[in-house]
């Protein structure tokens, strides 16, 4: 299981372009035969559009849907105020692929879902389609509110936690101790039943706090 968003990124990629080069079309390959990541003809095309759905369908999987929404935004490292182009395109890929990580199963689930998404033309595929990612997108954690939820118990109760500012994954019992250290002044802890429990101290912001 990869937590860390990287890594989860990494391993969802592999799994893209696999699924991909056997289902849909062949993709390049390298001097050994393996799936040549870095050659052209990968991106602003159908690869593409599959790539950043099935990455961000899986991050709603393993994560949650707004933590999905957070991580797919900030690898297109555009400006928040103006997606367009290829940046247009991959927002409203990453929404579809999040719509169909909440209702798939399975990983194998997942890739057929948004297959289908591309072959019924629900994927931008091209930099010429237009149609506009027009809802809103997150601003990125930082400063005293760099922590996102990554994943909840079966009961909806927050336990493991990613730290922008640090690119690091913390448990429930981790970050509260680094709050009773004094190491994040933007949040606090609530005890419900001898159990202790981090929250934000900026709640009001439904996009910066730990939901």
């Amino acid at each position: 299981m990869y937590w860390w968003p990287p890594n989860l990124m990494s391993e969802a990629t592999k799994e893209a372009y696999i699924y991909f080069d056997t289902k849909i079309r062949p993709l390049p390959k390298d001097e050994n035969g393996q799936i040549d990541a870095t050659a052209s003809g990968l991106v602003d095309n159908d690869v593409d559009a599959f790539r950043h759905a099935y990455v961000s369908g899986v991050f709603t999987q393993e994560y949650n849907e707004q933590t999905a929404n957070i991580l797919g935004w900030l690898n297109e490292g555009t400006s928040i105020l103006s997606p367009f182009g290829s940046t247009n395109m991959d927002l409203w890929n990453n929404s579809v692929g999040r719509k169909m990580g909440s209702k798939a199963k399975t990983r194998e689930q997942l890739a057929d879902f948004v297959r289908q998404a591309l072959k019924s033309g629900e994927l931008i595929i091209s930099l010429d389609d237009p149609r506009k990612f027009t809802d809103s997108v997150p601003a990125k954690p930082s400063g005293d509110h760099s922590v996102i939820v990554l994943r909840r118990d079966t009961k909806g109760v927050n336990e493991h936690f990613y730290d922008f500012n640090s690119s690091k994954v913390l448990s429930r019992a981790e970050f509260v101790a680094e709050i009773q250290a004094d190491h994040y002044p933007g949040y606090g802890i609530r005890n419900v039943r001898v159990v202790d429990y981090p929250f934000s101290k900026r709640d009001s912001d439904p996009l910066n706090n730990l939901g």
